[in-house]
């Protein structure tokens, strides 16, 4: 399927609203063109209609919980609502609990604070570092990165089955890889981590954008997330999921909010009750609007069908794939094979280029930005480029120069904002990279190629 028949797709519908889509930049060789945002894995635009919720909110604000005065009572029901409808949208159940944090790596984090003591944890190295990397304070063993989604639950089953069967154990796997866009096997993960007593966390970060999730559904014990890959900006994550081990838990910050009641002890000491609720690792002032926001984004999001947000998105990806798949230069990443299901995430390499000097050209002559690098998962780019991650910083090696080979891949990424015109530009762009080569000359500054208009 070409991209110029996308339009003309029955199922696909039109691109929602986001802040940016007039944006335009100047190009190196002149004049200026509208901005193709497709980087979407790493901070999606804002949904015009989460904006303009925040907007016509924003002149109530006020302080949070127990404030008499009416706008805080507002923002107090405001923040509590914006709680029940991320459960409804995550499909929580009835007694799940949904922390508001400031990210999916903030959610981790918490998380692995509260695990039980001497809990084991197991990861498959192919996650990315917001869940490879909080669990150092566990006991963690790290599962080799698997061929295909039923390698990864027999990898998980073998690891599981040497376990001590009486310890606390939790297995954290991602939804849809932020490098490859594939989905993994939650559902059966699930399963075979709870056949053998563990628990799961799902990393959602990439997966609930593109694809509807349910705790209850996937029957995964916790679900983390970010708003700034939802849509949402200000800074909002989400950690939904089974109560006993955060109330178990201290908590994750100590301070106002997490505390029900502190008392003066004979000794000079304080004694302290925490809260039982989400409350006892929000400690502060939360971030109302940020909370907000995201539930903003998931009515969006809901309301507008992921069923036709899926079509549309799936439609993008062959466009892509289609589009370059007479382009032998360009060697796309992927674990299970390219004909696996994946979300608007693609990565690809381009024979005979440095990664990026090639993503420095799409935006300095062509205004598309992409990303360049390892993409914070480094073990797994390793995996996929047979080559190792640590030979060169997230932006590519000070030594390395235009037209060097690359030890970092290159990252086309889009969602339910992306316009048909931007994946037309973004894979003529390619093939006229590869093709005729940059108009411009590049050189490295501080470990990325960059416009050199020092003649």
């Amino acid at each position: 399927m070409s991209v110029s028949t996308l339009a003309s797709a029955p199922s696909v519908c039109a691109p929602l609203p986001v802040l940016g889509r007039d944006v335009t930049v100047p190009l190196v060789t002149g004049g200026e063109v509208a901005y193709a945002a497709l980087d979407y894995a790493a901070s999606a635009p804002a949904l015009q209609r989460v904006w303009d919720d925040v907007a016509a909110y924003a002149p109530y604000y006020g302080s949070v919980h127990r404030g008499a005065g009416y706008l805080s009572q507002l923002s107090t029901d405001l923040f509590e609502n914006a709680r029940r409808t991320v459960a409804g949208f995550l499909g929580c159940r009835e007694d799940d609990q949904v922390v508001f944090t400031r990210s999916t790596t903030d959610s981790l984090n918490l998380l692995a604070a509260a695990l039980p003591a001497d809990c084991q944890v197991f990861v498959f190295e192919t996650e990315h570092h917001a869940s490879l990397l909080p669990w150092r304070d566990a006991r963690v063993t790290y599962l080799d990165a698997p061929r295909s989604p039923r390698e990864a639950v027999e990898t998980l089953e073998r690891a599981l089955a040497d376990r001590d069967p009486y310890g606390p154990a939790l297995v954290c796997v991602t939804g849809a890889s932020n490098v490859t866009g594939e989905l993994w096997p939650v559902r059966e993960l699930a399963a075979a981590a709870h056949a053998h007593g563990a628990r799961i966390v799902l990393d959602a970060a990439q997966l609930a954008p593109h694809h509807p999730v349910s705790v209850a559904d996937l029957d995964v014990d916790w679900v983390a997330l970010s708003g700034h890959k939802l849509y949402a900006p200000f800074g909002s994550g989400v950690l939904a999921g089974r109560a006993d081990w955060l109330r178990a838990a201290e908590p994750y910050l100590a301070g106002g909010g997490a505390s029900r009641k502190v008392s003066r002890r004979q000794d000079g000491g304080v004694d302290v009750a925490w809260h039982d609720s989400a409350a006892r690792h929000e400690a502060g002032s939360p971030n109302v609007i940020g909370a907000y926001a995201v539930a903003s984004a998931c009515k969006a999001l809901t309301e507008a069908g992921f069923d036709r947000l899926v079509a549309r998105e799936q439609h993008l990806v062959r466009a892509v794939r289609d589009g370059l798949a007479d382009v032998p230069e360009v060697r796309f990443l992927s674990l299970f094979g390219d004909d696996a299901p994946r979300v608007g995430v693609l990565s690809f390499v381009v024979e005979g280029w440095n990664s990026s000097h090639f993503a420095a050209a799409l935006s300095a002559e062509y205004g598309i930005g992409v990303r360049d690098g390892l993409f914070c998962a480094h073990p797994l780019l390793r995996t996929l480029l047979g080559s190792d991650p640590q030979a060169q910083g997230e932006c590519g090696s000070p030594e390395s120069e235009p037209g060097e080979k690359s030890l970092n891949a290159i990252r086309v990424s889009f969602g339910a904002g992306t316009p048909d015109e931007h994946v037309e530009r973004f894979v003529r762009a390619v093939k006229e990279l590869v093709t005729d080569g940059a108009r411009w000359n590049y050189r490295t500054e501080d470990g990325r190629c960059v416009p050199d208009t020092s003649a």
